[in-house]
């Protein structure tokens, strides 16, 4: 497994309590960002990268996870990761969504637990270790403050490539960040 930091990629986004849509995935803004996020992972994969890490939280990062898996089947040496903060990461959410989150962990090539138990950094710690493994980083992002906001500065930092989908226009190809 080709997990090269070079040729990884790694995800941060917005929950669904962020979202304009929410849970509701049929919302034609949410179809938008799922095709954007195709989109991107494709375009991604024919600059060299092949590794994807997904931080497995509910919303965005589901959806990137799900895109990533999908496009594996059509280029077999793409790989995909789930980084789990800690094991009661989905404890506590709806039935269909802990189910979901247990089918793409069960798809994915490798799963990483950061840690082996809840405390309120295992999230942060998390977003740190994707980003230390990946040369770019691709989010969902409005600019609001937040996990994701602290996960982009923390990418700007460490000076990986950032490309940036916004949920309210979801149909827009992704702005790059050069730094």
């Amino acid at each position: 497994m080709d997990m090269d930091p070079s040729r990884t990629c790694c995800f941060t986004g917005h929950r669904p309590e962020k979202l304009p849509w929410g849970l509701d995935e049929g919302d034609p803004r949410c179809i938008a960002i799922k095709f954007s996020l195709s989109r991107e992972i494709e375009g991604l994969y024919h600059r060299g990268f092949r590794h994807f890490i997904s931080g497995m939280a509910m919303g965005c990062d589901l959806y990137f996870a799900e895109a990533a898996l999908e496009l594996r089947e059509k280029f077999p040496d793409l790989t995909v990761e789930g980084a789990v903060p800690c094991p009661t990461q989905a404890d506590r959410w709806p039935e269909e969504q802990r189910r979901r989150w247990q089918d793409i962990l069960a798809r994915c090539d490798l799963e990483s637990m950061v840690q082996q138990h809840y405390d309120r950094f295992c999230m942060l710690r998390r977003d740190r270790y994707m980003v230390d493994r990946s040369a770019a980083i691709l989010a969902v992002f409005d600019g609001r403050s937040g996990g994701t906001q602290y996960t982009l500065n923390y990418a700007m930092d460490k000076k990986l490539e950032i490309l940036l989908l916004d949920p309210l226009n979801p149909n827009e190809n992704a702005v790059r960040l050069t730094l």
